[in-house]
């Protein structure tokens, strides 16, 4: 009787712990269960006619973050078609306003600093990785002279010397590294282009010091620093990750990297002897009489190259891709340099690369299709009534622009889809004449143009000419010395991928080379 007891108690015992564990699972379904239900009952039942129609979605919180984060652009347009050109869904929780359109990207984009914030949005993901006081982590006041310091900078004098600094990287990296190797070959776009858009980026706008240390340790800095843009930071900046504490010991080294370079040069005498945005910034003084702090110019560094490497890789391997796709592009392109600058290839200079009209028009067409932003996110500080609609968005709320999506549009671009550099044939102006001064000079204000790969407002990239410049000779220089196609088999160009902050090729794109017969003259 006593050995049938003790087996009876264990048996009740493992029973008692399954039940448990039953009951628990139950809970949580059931839970589940109701949360779904109540939260499509009040997406049926609820509508408010005073604000834009939410997306339907299952789950809460949830909500449509999964479409959107695979392909927004295919979410946009889906979700247009159902509900128009304003409407709101929830990304983790947060309800987001998409307004698109040009309507919608002037409302959003050239919105009252007193009703939008992008400070709230970006901050708790750019601040670890940039550093403390600048872009997003300063008043909007102080970004706005952050800005102008920069804009300033890229003097035309800076620019010349910027593409012969540009064109030598290349030049060199085709010849030395291991991927060129051979008369003929296959290369990963993705990381060839990396490794040649942050060489050529850390040469000319960031100073001979700083190139010479991307041979080094700063490279895998570099990396560890670029993990702080996952998504999850978006709300997790501060979780204690793995990617997380390399981020923050990449940004103090990267930092202290900068100002070991700022000290020297002042050390020295601090005589300017280089078109470089740190000679720049070095001597450049708030509106109250303060110089820009050492710490200052590295952060402000830190984000010039970490925001221009991520765009300008992403869009000139997308223009890689894209000629491998169409050969006959790139040999109109070679055969325009020649027609243009003459015969025997001439060193390229700022002049003679605005003499390039195809190969203007090859950079302009991919940012209309590949822009490496998608989605630009403001929160909402004051209720914003939308004029032609009974809509008021709430405080509640943050907004979203998509100019992609007009970029994508065919009202405005016939056979959207089509990557064709020649529908820019004889297009001189695709901007607003309409000129606007937030605080760093003229730009245009944007808002009824389709095209605005660099964005627009008082948010608007002021790197544009240096990535111009930056493409527009990097692109020159692999045309006159490398023929692309695809792989045998392989049609078209990759899928995007979109689950980093910046959209880019997926990894491992794979395309064929030649070396040209000619290019000891590049």
């Amino acid at each position: 009787m006593g050995l049938f007891a003790a087996v009876l108690d264990k048996f009740c015992e493992q029973c008692s712990t399954q039940s448990i564990y039953v009951l628990a699972g139950l809970g949580f379904i059931t839970l589940l269960v109701v949360s779904v239900v109540v939260n499509v009952l009040s997406q049926l039942l609820f509508k408010n006619p005073n604000e834009p129609p939410v997306v339907f979605h299952w789950f809460p919180f949830i909500g449509s973050t999964i479409s959107y984060g695979i392909d927004p652009y295919k979410f946009f347009f889906n979700c247009r078609s159902k509900y128009g050109d304003i409407f709101t869904f929830v990304l983790l929780g947060k309800k987001t306003t998409v307004f698109l359109g040009t309507k919608g990207n002037d409302f959003i984009l050239n919105a009252k600093l007193r009703d939008v914030c992008a400070e709230e949005v970006y901050s708790p993901l750019t601040t670890p990785v940039f550093g403390k006081h600048v872009v997003y982590d300063c008043p909007n006041s102080k970004l706005m002279e952050q800005k102008k310091f920069v804009k300033f900078g890229l003097t035309s004098e800076a620019l010349r010397s910027y593409v012969q600094l540009i064109s030598k990287e290349v030049n060199e990296y085709i010849a030395t590294s291991s991927a060129f190797k051979n008369a003929r070959g296959t290369i990963d776009v993705g990381k060839i282009m990396a490794e040649i858009t942050i060489y050529t980026a850390s040469r000319s706008l960031q100073g001979k010091e700083v190139r010479d240390t991307f041979d080094s340790t700063f490279a895998e800095l570099y990396h560890d620093l670029d993990m702080g843009f996952a998504p999850i930071n978006f709300m997790l900046p501060w979780a204690p990750l793995p990617h997380n504490r390399k981020r923050d010991r990449a940004q103090r080294k990267m930092a202290e990297t900068y100002m070991n370079i700022i000290q020297k040069r002042r050390q020295s005498g601090g005589e300017k002897d280089s078109e470089d945005m740190v000679w720049n910034l070095m001597s450049c003084v708030y509106k109250d009489g303060t110089p820009i702090p050492d710490i200052e110019v590295a952060h402000m560094m830190i984000a010039l190259l970490m925001a221009g490497q991520h765009s300008s890789s992403s869009t000139i391997s997308w223009i890689v891709l894209r000629l491998a796709s169409q050969p006959k592009i790139t040999e109109q392109l070679y055969q325009e340099q020649i027609r243009v600058l003459g015969p025997d290839l001439p060193p390229l200079t700022h002049e003679n690369l605005q003499k390039l009209e195809l190969q203007a028009n090859v950079i302009k067409e991919t940012l209309r299709l590949h822009a490496p932003i998608h989605s630009i996110i403001r929160a909402v500080k004051n209720p914003m009534p939308v004029d032609g609609t009974p809509y008021v968005i709430p405080t509640s709320h943050n907004v979203l622009s998509s100019p992609g999506v007009t970029a994508r549009s065919p009202e405005h671009f016939p056979e959207p889809l089509d990557w064709d550099p020649h529908r820019w044939d004889g297009v001189k102006n695709t901007e607003d004449d309409e000129q606007v001064d937030y605080g760093y000079g003229l730009i245009s204000k944007g808002a009824g143009s389709p095209y605005l790969p660099f964005g627009a407002g008082r948010h608007r990239c002021i790197g544009e000419q240096f990535a111009y410049v930056q493409l527009g000779a990097i692109c020159a220089s692999l045309v006159r010395q490398l023929k692309f196609k695809n792989l045998p088999n392989v049609e078209g160009v990759p899928d995007t991928d979109y689950s980093s902050l910046f959209s880019r090729p997926w990894a491992n794109s794979f395309v064929q080379y030649e070396r040209r017969e000619s290019s000891s003259k590049a």
